[in-house]
């Protein structure tokens, strides 16, 4: 089971990245592409939501490929658990659709949870968002 991890700064430009990272070991991996456009689309949100909601000293990415599925889980300092945010009769905000993406794309197989360390750049505070896809045929 490979398991990859990416420290994420918390600027601008780090969703992009996360998603190319993701992306890349996928690709790597030779997984199906719309598993691999799905992990990088709910991947990008949830770095999109630390860079945003947790402000600080950035956040960790890592990423696990098994025999039947890809976990990804997000590690911020910010000990708030997401939100989704509902639809209104007067449509969307200004942003607050990624973690119905998340949802929807995972087929509600996320969550989040106090930070625990592992073997990578942790917060000692803050919480875990993650999710699973599963492969497909598996």
């Amino acid at each position: 089971m490979p398991e990859y991890t990416l420290f994420c700064p918390p600027l601008e430009t780090s969703p992009h990245i996360a998603r190319d990272f993701v992306a890349s070991v996928l690709r790597a991996q030779r997984l199906d592409e719309e598993l691999v456009d799905a992990a990088t689309l709910c991947t990008s949100e949830l770095v999109t939501n630390a860079c945003v909601h947790a402000m600080g000293d950035g956040s960790a990415l890592w990423l696990s490929v098994e025999s039947a599925k890809v976990r990804v889980v997000v590690y911020d300092g910010d000990e708030n658990p997401p939100v989704i945010r509902e639809l209104t009769p007067e449509g969307w905000e200004q942003g607050g659709r990624g973690l119905y993406l998340v949802d929807a794309f995972t087929g509600g197989r996320w969550g989040a949870a106090p930070a625990v360390p592992y073997d990578g750049p942790a917060h000692p505070k803050g919480k875990a968002v993650w999710f699973d896809l599963s492969m497909p045929g598996r």
